[in-house]
């Protein structure tokens, strides 16, 4: 055999022999969660791993880093730009980083419950969806994760009962900050591990968060009253970066997709359940809940209102107004024909 014949033949012979292993290279995602590994979803990220592992036969691993273990959303974020992280949980307000207008859903008192909520999300996701892409990234999941409540020292039913509190804002969502403060309430930037000090030493005297939150840091203990109105969502999304996914078998995608919508639904049910056990666990160690009347709870609607062109108009508005107005359609319509 003459060596132009021969060279072709090992070149054919080496694919052969090495196609298989790259046809068998794992795809490694690593997830980062800020999400305590024992709640709900904790537990369905969890899920999603072993069934990812499962739908591709092995050919890509989810590695999940619970608890904040890889970093707060900030750093997250930076790690996914360089792909050191491949996915991450990420609150509206991690997620307004990749996409400003998804802070929209989180407008104080637009959205009032979860017939609201779950109206609103059908009709917008798929526009969220393309824009988090021309990003740089893929939705795997929505969900939200409870609702924001008031949490006081002293009973709140208006605004003008918080107005006269001393209100704990987290320091990097500038753009509630912003906010309540053009709605004249005495905001305090405190970060949520520094919330029990703060309102022990009359640093804050009351904040707004998730029943979950305070239940399970013991925030209660001393803002013992929870007004019963909805602030706004709690919104979660899960999202993988465009180079990951275009390293995963395009074959396996339609399951992944599929399995993640049916995990939304889950959380979803499961983080319901869990607030209203917070909340039912939370009265038991003498949480009193403030029940404003029909008068009171549009007391919430109306003063709000009154700053809308200072919330939405302007050169930089606080929120995006395109996707305020879109939602404030969709309610429009909705609260007619409900």
């Amino acid at each position: 055999m003459n060596k132009q014949k021969f060279k072709p033949a090992i070149i054919i012979f080496l694919l052969f022999i090495v196609s298989p292993l790259f046809a068998q290279a794992k795809v490694t995602i690593r997830l980062a969660s800020l999400v305590p590994e024992n709640t709900a979803w904790g537990a369905a990220i969890n899920k999603m791993a072993a069934e990812w592992s499962r739908i591709t036969n092995g050919e890509v691993e989810v590695i999940v880093f619970h608890n904040g273990t890889a970093g707060g959303e900030g750093e997250v974020l930076k790690k996914l730009k360089i792909n050191q992280i491949q996915a991450a949980v990420f609150t509206s307000m991690g997620v307004s980083a990749i996409m400003p207008e998804v802070m929209s859903i989180s407008y104080p008192f637009l959205i009032r419950n979860d017939d609201e909520l779950d109206v609103v999300m059908k009709k917008i996701k798929p526009q969220l969806d393309v824009k988090i892409q021309q990003n740089g990234y893929v939705t795997l999941a929505w969900a939200c994760a409870g609702w924001i409540k008031i949490f006081s020292k002293t009973p709140v039913f208006t605004p003008d009962d918080l107005k006269k509190l001393k209100l704990a804002t987290p320091p990097d969502d500038q753009q509630m900050i912003q906010s309540f403060r053009l709605m004249g309430y005495q905001v305090v930037p405190v970060a949520l591990p520094d919330c029990l000090v703060s309102l022990r030493s009359g640093m804050i005297e009351a904040l707004y968060q998730s029943p979950i939150y305070a239940a399970g840091n013991q925030l209660f203990g001393v803002a013992g009253n929870m007004t019963n109105v909805n602030l706004a969502p709690f919104m979660g999304g899960i999202f993988v970066n465009n180079t990951a996914w275009r390293r995963i078998p395009d074959k396996y995608k339609p399951q992944l997709l599929e399995l993640c919508k049916k995990m939304e639904i889950e959380i979803e049910s499961s983080i319901s359940t869990f607030e209203a056990d917070a909340i039912s666990t939370m009265l038991k160690y003498g949480l009193k809940i403030n029940n404003p009347t029909p008068q009171q709870v549009q007391a919430w609607y109306d003063d709000t209102a009154k700053y809308e062109n200072n919330l939405v108009g302007g050169a930089t508005p606080v929120f995006n107004r395109e996707y305020y107005l879109l939602i404030k359609g969709i309610l429009a319509d909705y609260r007619k024909g409900r």
